[in-house]
């Protein structure tokens, strides 16, 4: 983990608990995602702000955890391409570790066109940088297709998950974005994503409002597309320049 401030470590202490098991009723498998960047600085004050709205989970004592995913695509980079060229039915598979629950899954995320994320995964040990038949067989049974999959991206971050105490609303925020293949490594330490998950988009979520007083709006940002920029020098991005210049400018 890298640094984290002490002003947001203090924020991050004044929320109330909530245990993973308490979180199963908000896991939201099938959803909308909708998402935010901001500065790392402004993190805190936006959770001083909301906090008597959401709970934060606590794992084994921690309220900031570590995920480290590997990602895959074809040799095509078909996934890729498919976000740049905004297909509306998307794919996107990964191995995610939950680091400090030392938990491990095979995570296929499809989007359709009508904006709804469904995520379905199964646990398995450890990380495959060759996929084992078992996961090969469960990719081809969840996307009824067949793909020539190898490993693209290792990608590592810090999770900080809030559940909105009143509503069936999920929040996560992600920052320390580091990034890695054959050598070749990028860190966004000042970028914090926030990706709030609900049934459907209601703006009338605490987190929402807040960041809408900041003249903070939605924003679409996929980490998979940024890492592969950040790493590959020769994929098209022409969909994405504005996106790198804002990611830059936030970041300055």
């Amino acid at each position: 983990m890298l640094e984290i401030s002490s002003n947001l470590k203090r924020e991050i202490q004044h929320l109330a608990p909530i245990s993973l098991e308490e979180m199963d009723d908000v896991k939201l498998m099938k959803r909308t995602d909708t998402k935010f960047v901001i500065h790392e600085k402004d993190l805190a004050p936006i959770l001083k702000r909301i906090q008597d709205q959401y709970r934060v989970v606590e794992i084994k004592g921690n309220r900031i955890t570590t995920y480290s995913s590997l990602y895959f695509d074809t040799p095509e980079q078909k996934f890729y391409k498919d976000h740049h060229n905004g297909k509306n039915n998307r794919t996107k598979i990964r191995i995610r570790k939950y680091v400090e629950s030392d938990i491990c899954f095979l995570e296929i995320k499809q989007k359709d066109g009508k904006g709804n994320t469904t995520k379905t995964r199964t646990s398995i040990p450890d990380f495959e940088s060759d996929l084992l038949k078992k996961s090969i067989e469960f990719i081809q049974k969840t996307t009824q297709e067949t793909y020539d999959l190898e490993p693209v991206i290792w990608n590592q971050f810090n999770r900080i998950t809030l559940v909105n105490k009143a509503a069936k609303e999920r929040l996560t925020i992600d920052l320390n974005l580091t990034f890695k293949k054959n050598g070749s490594f990028k860190t966004y330490e000042n970028l914090v994503i926030i990706e709030l998950k609900q049934e459907r988009y209601n703006r009338s979520s605490p987190i929402v409002q807040e960041l809408k007083s900041k003249q903070i709006n939605p924003y679409s940002i996929s980490k998979y597309c940024i890492g592969m920029l950040s790493i590959y020098d020769n994929l098209k991005y022409n969909c994405f320049k504005e996106k790198i210049i804002k990611i830059n400018k936030i970041t300055a």
